[in-house]
């Protein structure tokens, strides 16, 4: 019995699904061990180590703990938006992996499987290939605005409805300058599509971070302030706010609201990686057998990704935070006009 295209095709689409979630979920996990460890490094200390071989299962015996850990809700809270409000951050935060291209298209061989015959198909290391791809990741960084400020005001909690107003002002002043910084991109590719503007990236010297480095600068900022990290972790900072909008939070929505920053820091790092690094394209590729060539393209892209990861950590480990004067006026009177200057730079470039 041969398989139908279009069930083959969902088919395929689910695979890549579990493979990204699973992918995310376990990278989230291993990324507090590594801020963990790479904190004791910068600190000269050892970090954890006790928990499996070189302290491996760390993650697994933090996760056992979040899930025996009492779940605690406020008497005067709105119960119904104090358990939506994790979610809220969490979902945009996945659902920004489906457009993010991981590699180039893969040929799977026609093969028989319990009876059916699957025919040989082609597919895109990529979910969904939007073709107002940045259009719906800014959307998505968006939203977790919300969640944000629904876990603050739900506790019904000062401290953290004062995290949560902070954390709204934070994001939606920095969205500006994200946005901003990743027009020019969009100019010279002349494309919202995620895959169009990689492959504006092909060769080495093409890749955006030579053509625009003033934006590539206001990106990484203004993403460190979107993710609350430091030097921009206002909204959680405990000397005046006790822990922020999540004060209130313990055991798994807790544990959610941790997963969804980690998310977060995944897909700004590969944003990073796509957008003004290459994405999947890599140097010397032409030297790369034809076999081996999309592994060495999706292994790139992971050493990109997991660069700006140990970057995020390497800053929050080295910088002071910023008052929250200081934080505001970066984001309009630095980043907006730079951001602003930027474009102007790139129309006058390409008219040129």
């Amino acid at each position: 019995m041969i398989v139908d295209p279009m069930i083959l095709e969902g088919a395929v689409a689910l695979v890549k699904i579990g493979i990204l979630l699973g992918v995310v979920f376990t990278t989230v996990a291993y990324l507090t061990f590594m801020e963990r460890r790479v904190s004791a490094m910068i600190q000269d200390r050892l970090g954890p180590n006790r928990v499996g071989p070189l302290g491996l299962l760390q993650p697994l015996a933090d996760g056992i703990k979040f899930m025996w850990k009492e779940e605690f809700i406020p008497a005067s809270a709105d119960r119904t938006l104090f358990a939506i409000a994790p979610a809220l951050i969490l979902v945009p935060a996945l659902l920004i992996f489906a457009v993010i291209p991981v590699g180039g298209e893969v040929t799977i061989p026609a093969f028989t499987l319990f009876g059916l015959h699957i025919q040989e198909t082609t597919t895109s290391l990529q979910i969904i290939d939007l073709n107002v791809g940045i259009l719906y990741i800014l959307g998505m960084t968006s939203i977790a605005v919300y969640g944000i400020a629904l876990g603050g005001w739900s506790a019904n909690n000062k401290f953290t409805l004062l995290g949560g107003i902070r954390s709204s002002a934070q994001m939606i002043s920095y969205e500006l300058s994200l946005g901003l910084s990743i027009v020019g991109i969009l100019m010279l590719t002349g494309s919202l599509q995620m895959s169009r503007i990689v492959d504006a990236q092909g060769a080495f010297l093409d890749w955006f971070i030579f053509r625009q480095p003033l934006a590539f600068l206001i990106f990484v900022i203004a993403a460190f302030a979107e993710n609350n990290r430091l030097p921009f972790d206002l909204v959680e900072c405990e000397q005046e706010l006790v822990g922020g909008f999540h004060t209130e939070y313990s055991s798994m929505r807790f544990s959610m609201f941790m997963i969804a920053e980690y998310a977060s820091m995944i897909a700004a790092s590969a944003l990073m990686a796509t957008l003004f690094f290459g994405g999947w394209h890599m140097p010397f590729e032409d030297l790369v057998g034809p076999g081996l060539v999309t592994l060495y393209q999706v292994a790139g892209f992971l050493v990109k990704t997991g660069f700006f990861l140990f970057l995020y950590i390497w800053v929050r480990w080295s910088l002071p935070r910023f008052r929250y004067d200081q934080l505001m006026a970066i984001g309009w009177k630095v980043l907006l006009p730079l951001a602003l200057l930027n474009v102007v730079f790139t129309a006058i470039w390409m008219l040129v």
